[in-house]
């Protein structure tokens, strides 16, 4: 997401890094392009406007210019104007003590509400601790009841049904009695839409409101849609009163109009991102780190997040052990690919990592499902091996070779490649154990990412990454790595004293 503004904003500061002596002038061109940016990015007209004057009128107010580091300061502006611009921090969904407390999602017919109701109450019960019970009362679509049933089913959640009732108020009491009597603290109502904005439809949602109370009013949008989503959701702010709004398609939309409008626009936050169709695929809204994305500084906290959300701590420590004992066979890589794999793709990962570790260097989306590929080939690879052969690869010599690639559907020369993949980055942990920086980001990121990365990369154009991913204290401000960053200097400081 946001591929094309990033593009552009990055070109644009870059820009302004190669002169040697920042002018007025000079900030005036960069402040058009980014006027041009925003647009092409499909950014409602009135929100460039004030938000390139927002930016103008701090520069000159700071006198950039006369900086010792004018292009940073100026970075630093429009960073910090894009993190205001998209509401300046994360809104949580905020409960109370009443049972059940009542969600409701609202917006026009394929938007995915449906889906979205499923996700988001899966990352509820996940990571706010809920006890989530779903009802569609979408009566007037065929099978949309039957449909949050099969979504429900596969997030693992409950879901309230009524087959003798076709009436959304009847529906709702139902559901709300039922969370009382059993102790859902979380009602997500999955409301009807239609093709377009219509009175009926609005009658219905405020019948709704009026029964449910509603803490939560969301409104889910195609963010593909840009500015038609934001035109939806003043309509529907104005008579329904949406407290906030999800995202969907997200990962599919490069301009990113619509998140960077609505809160300016209708004045209530995004609080959610779909950023893919699994059902994990849904992300809090962070408008400080979507604005890191969107300047190329990375965004290492939702990293450290994922891989904290998705990587067996105690598998992760046991790997690392085994690492720093040099220790880590085929069968340990192998494990380590399966863990990379729930991250998501390698160019999601990529955007993650400031530029300054990555060198610029992108990964576009061919790029990204050829290393899938890559990886779905090595696997089979290492599964055609016998245990002996996993856990010593020594013994693989000719005859065992062209065994495993016979079993594997690849060949000798792809077999020897992935020993030589495997050894590089075996030698790439020996090195950095050496040099103290296993363990800098922390033991279970690192048990979780530096062997498949450096496995994956070792031999394939981007040898640094995988070493870089263990270095931790460049990666960011995160408390957990910041500790452990501090004590390694001050030892480096007291050592050259001694000197």
């Amino acid at each position: 997401m946001f591929e094309s503004l990033s593009d552009k904003l990055k070109k644009t500061l870059k820009n302004l890094r190669g002169q040697g002596k920042l002018t007025p002038e000079h900030v005036d061109a960069a402040l058009r392009e980014i006027r041009m940016a925003l647009l092409e990015a499909d950014v409602n007209y009135k929100v460039a406007k004030d938000f390139v004057e927002s930016v103008r009128s701090k520069a000159e107010g700071q006198e950039v210019w006369q900086g010792l580091n004018p292009h940073e300061q100026v970075v630093k502006i429009v960073y910090d104007e894009l993190v205001n611009l998209m509401g300046g921090t994360s809104s949580r969904l905020v409960f109370t003590k009443q049972i059940p407390n009542v969600v409701m999602i609202v917006g026009l017919q394929g938007s995915g509400k449906t889906t979205s109701t499923g996700k988001i109450s899966k990352w509820l019960a996940e990571n706010q601790e809920r006890k989530p019970l779903l009802v569609s009362v979408d009566v007037y679509r065929p099978a949309a009841r039957e449909q949050l049933k099969v979504v429900a089913g596969a997030v693992g959640q409950a879901v309230y049904q009524d087959k003798e009732s076709n009436d959304p108020l009847t529906l709702v009491r139902g559901a709300m009695k039922h969370a009382q009597e059993v102790g859902y603290d979380t009602l997500m109502i999955d409301t009807a839409g239609r093709l377009h904005i219509d009175d009926d439809l609005m009658v219905e949602l405020e019948k709704i409101k009026a029964e449910t109370k509603p803490i939560e009013v969301l409104f889910v949008a195609d963010a593909m849609t840009g500015q038609d989503a934001v035109r939806s959701a003043e309509v529907f702010h104005e008579r329904v009163g949406i407290t906030g709004v999800v995202l969907t398609k997200m990962d599919g939309d490069a301009r990113g109009g619509a998140a960077l409008s609505i809160r300016q626009v209708i004045g209530q936050p995004v609080k959610f991102v779909g950023v893919g169709e699994k059902y994990d695929a849904i992300e809090p809204f962070y408008p400080d780190r979507i604005a890191q994305r969107i300047l190329g500084m990375g965004d290492v906290l939702t990293l450290i997040e994922e891989v904290q959300g998705k990587i067996s701590e105690e598998e992760a420590q046991t790997q690392l052990a085994k690492m720093t004992r040099n220790q880590f066979t085929l069968e340990d890589f192998r494990a380590q690919l399966g863990q990379f794999k729930k991250l998501g793709s390698m160019s999601k990962l990529m955007k993650m990592l400031p530029e300054q570790m990555t060198g610029g260097m992108q990964i576009s989306d061919e790029q990204s499902a050829e290393v899938d590929s890559q990886m779905k080939k090595t696997e089979a690879i290492i599964d055609s091996m016998t245990k002996l052969e996993r856990n010593d690869h020594r013994v693989l010599d000719a005859s065992r070779k062209t065994r495993v690639a016979r079993g594997s559907g690849s060949t000798i020369a792809e077999v020897n490649q992935l020993l030589r993949q495997y050894e590089q980055m075996r030698k790439m942990m020996a090195q950095m154990n050496r040099g103290g920086l296993l363990g800098g980001l922390g033991k279970k990121m690192m048990g979780g990412l530096a062997g498949g990365l450096g496995g994956m990369l070792g031999g394939g154009g981007m040898p640094g990454l995988g070493g870089m991913l263990g270095s931790g204290s460049d990666l960011g401000s995160d408390e957990s790595n910041g500790s452990a960053s501090k004590s390694s200097i001050k030892k480096k400081k007291r050592h050259k004293k001694r000197k």
